[in-house]
């Protein structure tokens, strides 16, 4: 047998020292958390949203009462020739006015518009969030696929390493040909690389699951098998795409463009409608030196109520055509919120299949692997009393260990399934994320 510490020199120390000293393991709820805290993306989202609940506030404004205050010093210098007069004095004002729109349809639109664009900030972050939920599930669980391959690697490893030395004894003894002792040893050399690439696909998505996250090192919780893998409820696929029309983020955002783009409309042809405002104002004019027209100090305040009527009566055309584009615009709204229900409906459909799917490929597979130890178990002992060859044994155990790292795989894949599913009729929630931790290893 070929010694494994040349080998193993080769590894970088700090992997050889990450795969054997004990960590600390995260759940998968764990890990989302720290997610949210990192992950440029939903970051961004979170922003975004933010901001359009200050935008929404801001169109708020075009409803509610304006207030100004303007003051202003002055000084005028006062010549006459007849009489002869050169003096000079000043002018003191002070005005407070205050506005209340009482019809202004454009500003009513525009502040329905703002409780719109909250929904749709909402919707955009309740995507963002689900899509981070998928993420980080992925990346969690290529860990777990990446280190059972390795571990299944490995085990074949061992058993052909046995085998390889049977076959080494039994040629010294002179019971079997040095075929044996050959054909073991190339499938032990093939295992080796096999070992060699596992153990790089590991350290890859662990780098992919710490960029993820932010932890340096995250370690995911194994599963706890035997595993009751969760089935779709409802189990019906059109109540699945039901369910989506309500709650989809995508048809959501597309529902809100559409009500902005009909209300953008009710602007447009407000530009053909009067606007009434109620208008106040106080005036106070001080002249301490007089004025032009007596030498006496004064004092001038003035306030005024009333109503400030305007129609609009002509503007170009440009009132029309802007009505024509926001109808243009608001077909088109009608046309996403369309394609939206479409591609929900579609990926809804797909993702129910892909689970049951996955699950009778689970079932399978689980067959599999006991009528594969079955076949190995019987040809070994074939192997011993002597109506098998060892190349029988080395199939059969790479078979073997081939379906576990197929089975482990589809069983990741319908977990991942169950989460894809809610993520395209968009009821997907950190709930479903603490549903799987309850299938995991505890800490």
């Amino acid at each position: 047998m070929k010694s494994l510490r040349p080998r193993l020199r080769l590894l970088p120390l700090a992997v050889v020292l990450v795969l054997a000293a004990p960590v600390h393991a995260q759940s998968l709820v764990d890990l989302y958390e720290a997610a949210r805290a990192y992950d440029a993306s939903w970051q961004s989202a979170k922003a975004q949203y933010d901001a359009n609940l200050f935008r929404a506030e801001q169109a708020k404004a075009g409803i509610l009462p304006s207030a100004n205050l303007a003051a202003g010093v002055s000084r005028t210098q006062f010549e006459n020739t007849n009489p002869v007069t050169d003096r000079g004095f000043d002018a003191q004002t002070a005005t407070l006015s205050a506005s209340q729109p009482l019809y202004r349809p454009a500003n009513f639109a525009t502040y329905e518009q703002g409780k719109r664009q909250v929904e749709l900030a909402l919707a955009q972050l309740t995507t963002a969030s689900q899509d981070l939920a998928v993420r980080v599930s992925q990346a969690y669980f290529d860990v777990l696929a990446a280190y059972d391959t390795l571990t299944f690697v490995r085990a074949l490893k061992a058993a052909t390493a046995e085998q390889l030395a049977s076959a080494k004894r039994n040629f010294e003894v002179g019971t079997a040909t040095i075929t044996d002792t050959r054909e073991a040893q190339a499938r032990y050399d093939l295992t080796d690389a096999q070992e060699i690439a596992a153990l790089n696909d590991l350290q890859v998505k662990r780098l992919t699951l710490d960029n993820v996250v932010g932890i340096t090192n995250a370690t995911p919780r194994q599963l706890a098998l035997p595993l009751a893998l969760p089935m779709p409820e409802p189990a019906d696929m059109n109540a699945w795409v039901q369910m989506g029309e309500l709650r989809s983020p995508a048809i959501l955002q597309a529902r809100s463009n559409l009500e902005i783009a009909q209300l953008e409309t009710e602007k447009a042809k407000a530009g053909h409608k009067p606007t009434l405002d109620l208008t106040a104002s106080y005036n106070v004019l001080r002249n301490p030196d007089g004025s032009a027209t007596s030498i006496l100090r004064q004092r001038l305040n003035t306030g005024q109520v009333g109503v400030a009527f305007n129609l609009p009566l002509f503007a170009g055309f440009s009132t029309q055509n802007r009505i024509r584009e926001t109808l243009s615009l608001e077909e088109r709204a009608q046309s996403d919120l369309e394609a939206a229900r479409r591609s929900m409906a579609q990926a809804t459909r797909t993702a129910y299949l892909g689970v049951v799917s996955g699950q009778g490929q689970v079932r399978a597979l689980e067959a599999a692997e006991a009528s594969s130890q079955s076949a190995l178990d019987a040809n070994r002992v074939g192997y011993q009393v002597g109506i098998r060859i060892n190349i029988d044994v080395l199939n059969s155990q790479t078979q073997l260990y081939q379906t576990k790292r197929d089975l482990a795989v589809a069983r990741y894949n319908v977990l991942l399934g169950t989460l894809r599913l809610r993520q395209a009729n968009g009821t997907l929630a950190v709930e479903d994320l603490a549903r799987l931790n309850q299938l995991l290893q505890a800490r």
